[in-house]
């Protein structure tokens, strides 16, 4: 097996031609210039023993704050088991469940996929936008910042239909490429203006967030009209917007292209974007023949894991994001996935551990492992999970020694206040540890 480097090192480099200076005088030091490099880890670094990371963890595992906790650990290299806590007993995932889906993409999915939003010519003078499931589709000026990378955005669409010479009278939305309910059974309506979830249909623009570049914004009720009313706005044009169905065969006056797939989940694991989980499994289930909706998602999900192999008896799947309390996910699923992303039998997942957000540096880990458990920063990168009655954390950790080990971490029944610390604790004493 191989394992990718997980640290980004900061190498630095000296100028040693030095200015002359007056007799007597000290020289100045060269300007210091930095240059960023991925330093592999040894292949042969030690392998910690079982006693050795049971004695180690021995501390951390003592926190009542972790409550129920379920955990594996694993070498990447050999995949051998180093620890384990009821690894198979199913748990509340919170989104640590992405790693599951962004994994089924990776499978299933060319690696540089983009979907392509368009609209298309309706009749008197009405133009028609039409929704393929890009919910990084932005509403944001050109020139300006978006939340998701190189997001293709709306004005480059209106600019597209003013340059067609287009009279537009008005705008429609075509959201025909997604079916079945926008909402899973199981999510609180409370949540959208939460700022956790919009209404999954085909036309999204920011992942529905009110405002696009705050990554806690409430969310609107109704994407696909709201992402309508900005392109009407840029058009100029006052009339309501409505709902429709393209025509067959109409002309396409103007269209914009997502990133490629590997981007697209980059942003979704680092973000933890719950829009964007959902709408990429219903791009494998449309990929695989199966239903374009969110029940078609998770049995895309589901089938596109199991036939690369990967056990998931027992696990409950009520979305793909982790928004739902009602999700059970083992420890040990989640572990054996993150092995193979670190090695060679699965080479599709190959990206999958540099999605993981760096402790202390980016995404849900930017404010973790700062004051508090710090020496983790930067040595563990790890997909985060947080509900109100679960915490988890899992991805890969670089010990002292140079080995590179997976684990997920799952805590159900305390809350995240006391959860989060103690798990980056767990996390922290792998670091630390030789453990041999």
């Amino acid at each position: 097996m191989i394992v990718a480097a997980i640290v980004l090192v900061i190498a630095f480099r000296v100028d040693e031609r030095a200015d002359s200076v007056p007799a007597g005088a000290s020289a100045q030091p060269s300007p210091v210039s930095l240059v960023p490099r991925v330093n592999p880890v040894a292949a042969d670094a030690p392998m910690p023993t079982t006693a050795g990371i049971s004695v180690g963890l021995a501390e951390a595992l003592a926190n009542p704050g972790l409550g129920d906790l379920s955990g594996e650990v694993s070498d990447a290299i050999t995949g051998q088991t180093l620890w384990s806590q009821t690894p198979n007993q199913q748990m509340v995932p919170a989104s640590t469940i992405k790693i599951l889906t962004a994994s089924a993409a990776l499978l299933a999915l060319p690696h540089d996929q983009r979907i392509t939003t368009t609209v298309v010519a309706g009749s008197g003078g009405q133009v028609i936008l039409v929704g393929a499931g890009d919910p990084t589709l932005s509403v944001q000026p050109e020139g300006e910042e978006t939340f998701f990378t190189d997001a293709p955005r709306i004005a480059a669409l209106a600019d597209q239909i003013k340059k067609a010479g287009i009279d537009v009278t008005s705008v429609a939305v075509d959201t025909s490429a997604f079916t079945g309910p926008t909402m899973a059974a199981s999510w609180d309506p409370v949540d959208i203006a939460g700022g956790n979830i919009t209404p999954i249909e085909a036309l999204i623009a920011d992942s529905g967030r009110v405002e696009p570049l705050e990554i806690d914004s409430p969310r609107t009720a109704t994407p696909a009209l709201a992402a309508g009313s900005a392109l009407a706005a840029a058009l100029g044009v006052d009339n309501p917007v409505s709902s429709g169905t393209a025509p067959a065969g109409a002309p396409v006056i103007a269209s914009v292209t997502s990133t490629p797939l590997l981007t697209r989940l980059g942003d979704m694991m680092r973000a933890s974007d719950n829009v964007l989980a959902e709408t990429v499994s219903i791009e494998i289930a449309k990929a695989i023949g199966g239903r374009p909706s969110l029940a078609g998602g998770i049995d895309a999900v589901r089938k596109t894991l199991s036939d690369n192999g990967f056990n998931l008896n027992g696990a409950v799947f009520e979305d793909v994001s982790g928004l739902s309390e009602g999700n059970r996910v083992s420890a040990g699923l989640l572990d054996k996935v993150l092995v193979a992303g670190a090695g060679t039998a699965q080479p599709k997942l190959r990206p999958l551990l540099d999605m993981l957000p760096v402790a202390g540096a980016t995404g849900t880990l930017s404010e973790r492992f700062v004051l508090e458990n710090s020496s983790g920063a930067g040595w563990i990168r790890a997909k985060t999970g947080t509900l109100t009655v679960a915490s988890a954390l899992a991805g890969v950790v670089q010990t002292r020694e140079g080995r590179v080990l997976s684990f997920a971490l799952m805590s159900n029944g305390t809350g995240p206040t006391e959860a989060r610390p103690a798990l980056d604790a767990v996390a922290v004493a792998l670091r630390e540890c030789g453990c041999r």
